[in-house]
């Protein structure tokens, strides 16, 4: 059940509506003395429940809409938003958006989408999946899931909650180019965070699944019984000296790694020259049996889209080939600043694959690992875009022989992005779908390990 006659009896607005306001703005642009326009115009609704120790702490019901004005005059551009949609209100949000082009600077790269560029077809990507969970049933399945995490052990004493959310939303975007599309999109997950131990000696830790169907879910006690195992696992975590060994990055964790990488090959950091893979295309970035696919139109996809934000058509491409760049991720207005054409990147990534052509089980990697520091929390934000630093509070394991030895924390992890995406020297097998990124446990050949 993915398709919009089927949306259109759950939002507050058939998808009809939300057509015919588009409409309207884009009309009451060009009345107003708009050279362009474009408009996104969206509804949706969402529901979430948490039990903490067994008692129901929250219920929440949301449903939110809203819509959002960009006009052109020349190339001076303007934008309103509101979330009223009655017809004073729309027009009010024009005229706001066209007042401030006319006091704004003309920029010579702002504008819409090239139009030969924008989506012409419109896949059924299996996007959205109506989940019809009264609130009773909610509660029993986070009731479940905290109460596995509980079973696992004795010492765990505490928790922060069982969750169970869904959230469905639908949207269109629009513009005077003659652009319209749009489709609902569902988005479910059921997570779990409990505290092991007593006093000064308590470990926290957590888990999570995440999909458009919530067929595709985990089990709620599956979430339960990891959720448990992890924070279990992590009692009695030490500190540890000061050395340079391998890091292996856990599965949940290591699309960060990759995320990093887009950011630094992405237009605004491009354009704005703070990236510290500046001129990239073309060079060895990563190690040379790394790729990296984008796939937007992947059924199901947590990042799939037929188009980007501004209605330009999504392709599958190779983003690294044999650890080498070959494009960069741009929507219109970075692409023009830095002289070239947009990848349909507007609004972010879609399905980011990493792939090394031998991914191997989790067990290999700390083999292959030997001596070193399994990695499974990052803490801080402490990574330097423009120069690559890259140094992060952690926790995790620390391994000898090839096997986990014990917990660790109060570690800080310190190398440069420069360094450590070409000693990206081995993957696990073990990969998680959990957001725009995939990827499995990544083995990086040397850090430094700052411990206590």
């Amino acid at each position: 059940m993915n398709d919009i006659a089927t949306s259109s009896v759950r939002f507050s607005y058939p998808y009809s509506t939300l057509q015919q306001i588009a409409r309207d703005i884009l009309s009451y642009a060009k009345e107003g003395g708009a050279t362009a326009c474009e408009t996104e115009v969206s509804d949706g609704f969402g529901q979430n429940v948490t039990v903490r120790r067994d008692e129901v702490e929250t219920i929440e019901y949301n449903r939110d809409k809203g819509l959002s004005v960009t006009v052109y005059i020349g190339q001076k551009r303007g934008n309103a938003s509101t979330s009223d949609f009655s017809p004073q209100a729309v027009r009010d949000t024009v005229s706001a958006a066209l007042s401030i082009a006319r006091y704004t600077a003309a920029d010579d790269c702002a504008g819409l989408a090239d139009t030969d560029l924008l989506a012409s077809e419109f896949p059924d990507l299996e996007l959205y999946f109506p989940w019809d969970l009264p609130v009773e049933q909610a509660i029993q399945l986070a009731q479940t899931c905290e109460a596995a995490a509980f079973a696992v052990d004795k010492r765990i004493t505490n928790s922060e909650g069982g969750s169970v959310s869904l959230s469905e939303s639908q949207f269109v975007y629009a513009n005077s180019l003659g652009f319209m599309g749009g489709y609902p999109t569902s988005r479910h997950s059921i997570s779990c965070a409990v505290i092991a131990g007593r006093d000064a000696n308590m470990q926290r830790d957590y888990w999570y699944s995440v999909a458009r169907n919530s067929a595709d879910l985990d089990q709620a006690d599956s979430v339960g019984k990891k959720a448990g195992s992890r924070s279990v696992a992590r009692l009695g975590a030490k500190k540890i000296a000061t050395c340079e060994v391998p890091v292996l990055f856990e599965a949940p964790i290591a699309s960060s790694l990759i995320g990093h990488f887009v950011g630094a090959i992405s237009g605004g950091s491009l354009y704005r020259k703070s990236s510290f893979l500046m001129d990239s295309v073309g060079k060895q970035v990563f190690a040379p049996d790394i790729q990296i696919q984008e796939k937007p139109h992947l059924k199901k996809g947590l990042a799939s889209s037929a188009f980007d934000d501004e209605g330009v058509t999504t392709v599958d491409r190779k983003v690294v080939e044999n650890g080498v760049v070959q494009g960069y991720f741009l929507g219109s207005y970075s692409a023009r600043k830095l002289g070239l054409r947009t990848t349909g990147n507007a609004g972010g990534n879609h399905n980011l694959i990493l792939d090394n052509g031998a991914r191997v089980p989790f067990s290999e990697l700390l083999k292959r690992m030997g001596k070193g520091l399994l990695v499974t929390e990052l803490l801080g934000q402490g990574v330097n875009s423009v120069t690559g630093d890259y140094s992060r509070g952690a926790a995790g394991y620390w391994v000898e022989g090839g096997e986990i030895q014990y917990a660790v924390e109060e570690i800080t992890i310190a190398g440069n992005l420069k360094d450590m995406l070409p000693g990206i020297c081995a993957m696990g097998n073990d990969t998680l779908v959990q957001g725009s990124k995939q990827c499995g446990s990544l083995l990086i050949d040397r850090m430094t390990v700052a411990g206590g």
